[in-house]
C-alpha cells in the first residue's frame, strides 16, 4: 500500500476538528482493554500498534502503563516521521516478535483482499495474546458510520469475511477483542460470542 495517502493532508482531515477518534477516546479504550486482560489474568507488557497513526495508545501507555513495552508501526511516512513509528506496511512486514497486545485500527479496510489476508497473518505472527481489532464493515457503513469523519474510499466487506480469515489466527471474545488461537485462556460459555 502506498503511503502517499496517509500524509499531512489526510491527517488535517481525518484527525482535524471532529475525528472519529482522538486521545481521550482511545484512552479510555486502552484503559477498558487492559482492564480486561487484568481481569482476565493475562498481563500486558508489550504492545504493538499497528496503524499508529498519531499514537494516542503509545501517549496513554507513556501515561499510565510506562512499564508497557510500545512500538508503533504505520504505513505513512508522515505518521512516521512526526511521531516517531516504524515505517512497515502491514501486508509485507512480519514482526521480529511477538506481544501481549496487537491493536489494529482502522488498517484493513484500506487493503485489497490479498494484502488483507498478508496483514491478518501477520496480525496473527505478531499476537501471543490479544487483539484489539477495528475495522468497519460493509454492514456498518449502512448503519453505523458516521460519513463525515470516516474515510469512505475504503475495500468494504462483510463481517464474515473478515471473521473467516481471523479464524485461522484468533478466537473472538466480544468488544472487538480477539485472543490467539493457541492461547490457553478459558471463558465462561456467556462470556463470548455464540460459536
Amino acid at each position: 500500500m502506498s503511503d502517499e495517502r496517509f500524509g499531512a493532508d489526510y491527517y488535517a482531515r481525518f484527525y482535524g476538528r471532529s475525528p472519529v477518534h482522538n486521545q481521550r477516546s482511545i484512552g479510555e479504550l486502552a484503559s477498558g482493554v487492559l482492564g480486561m486482560a487484568a481481569w482476565w489474568k493475562m498481563p500486558i507488557r508489550s504492545v504493538l500498534d499497528v496503524g499508529a497513526g498519531k499514537g494516542y495508545w503509545g501517549k496513554w501507555l507513556a501515561g499510565h502503563r510506562p512499564e508497557v513495552r510500545y512500538h508503533g508501526i504505520d504505513v505513512s511516512e508522515h505518521a512516521c516521521r512526526r511521531y516517531g513509528h516504524e515505517q512497515a506496511d502491514l501486508a509485507t512486514w512480519r514482526p521480529s516478535r511477538q506481544y501481549d497486545l496487537v491493536v489494529c485500527q482502522s488498517v484493513l479496510q484500506y487493503l485489497d483482499g490479498g494484502d488483507a489476508k498478508a496483514a491478518i497473518a501477520a496480525l496473527g505472527a505478531a499476537a501471543r495474546g490479544l487483539l484489539m481489532l477495528e475495522v468497519p464493515t460493509d454492514g456498518d457503513r449502512q448503519s453505523n458510520i458516521d460519513s463525515s469523519s470516516t474515510d469512505l474510499d475504503v475495500h468494504w466487506r462483510t463481517a464474515g469475511w473478515y471473521r473467516k480469515r481471523l479464524a485461522g489466527h484468533f478466537r473472538q471474545i466480544g468488544g472487538g477483542l480477539w485472543i490467539a488461537a493457541d492461547h490457553p485462556a478459558v471463558w465462561f460459555e456467556l462470556e463470548v460470542p455464540e460459536r
